[in-house]
């Protein structure tokens, strides 16, 4: 349950023996959820570096509630870190994609009880972007009658639009350091172009570090084995014990 008292449901994947105190905490992009195959390829590939938590946020999937686009979701992913933290793990990072992405951002520079490491794929840095085709058919599902009714077809339930616009990615990415930050774009992205992950780069101020891939797309249905690999042993090496507390 989050700590605004929405059920959440999600799945717990274990590691070799041989890994048992780290935990990656996945959050997914907008209308996606645990169960849809290519998310659930990429969380068992987390699996062979470590354990996974990966909860549906709110809106999404088997949780109960309704979607924020981002904001309220960031309580639900400090809930996967807490749940991560009371199996035992003793380093716990973050991982978003696209909206998770956001979240996990904002996470990290919000939140008092901060991961040991974040990794942020395929993530707007702003609000309200309509450059591209794809995000232009988002906003028409958020913003439309027939699109918020298209929405709950693809399995989320929206809820009422934001009444105060909460601080963006690029608004608090400063905040995050010295908690390592890892910034992973494909240069194909048709949501968001590079110029996303660049801007977070420089907003940092230097506390990050950027990875443009070439012939990468969008989010989790864009990840190849060899690079969610790539992540899980960037955020492994960048963990520690202390910072994990």
């Amino acid at each position: 349950m989050s700590h605004d008292a929405v059920t959440l449901h999600g799945l717990h994947l274990t590691s070799s023996p041989s890994v048992t105190d780290l935990a990656f905490v996945v959050g997914h992009g907008f209308t996606n959820h645990v169960r849809k195959p290519f998310v659930l390829r990429v969380l068992e590939r987390f699996a062979r570096h470590g354990g996974v938590v990966a909860l549906d946020f709110r809106g999404h999937g088997r949780s109960h509630g309704l979607s924020t686009v981002g904001n309220d979701e960031v309580h639900d992913l400090a809930a996967g870190v807490s749940l991560a933290r009371d199996l035992g793990y003793r380093r716990v990072v973050t991982v978003g994609f696209s909206m998770g992405a956001s979240i996990a951002l904002r996470h990290a520079a919000l939140h008092d009880e901060r991961p040991a490491a974040v990794a942020a794929v395929s993530t707007p840095s702003r609000w309200w972007v309509r450059d591209t085709v794809a995000m232009r058919r988002v906003h028409w599902l958020l913003e439309q009658p027939h699109g918020r009714l298209a929405a709950r077809a693809l399995g989320v339930r929206l809820g009422p639009p934001w009444r105060i616009t909460p601080p963006s990615p690029l608004e608090v990415v400063h905040r995050i350091a010295p908690t390592p930050l890892l910034i992973v774009h494909g240069e194909e992205d048709h949501y968001f172009g590079p110029a996303h992950a660049r801007a977070l780069h420089r907003a940092a101020g230097g506390g990050g570090e950027l990875w443009l891939e070439p012939r990468i797309r969008h989010a989790e249905s864009a990840m190849t084995p060899a690079l969610v690999d790539r992540i899980a042993t960037w955020l492994d090496h960048r963990s520690t014990d202390e910072g994990s507390r």
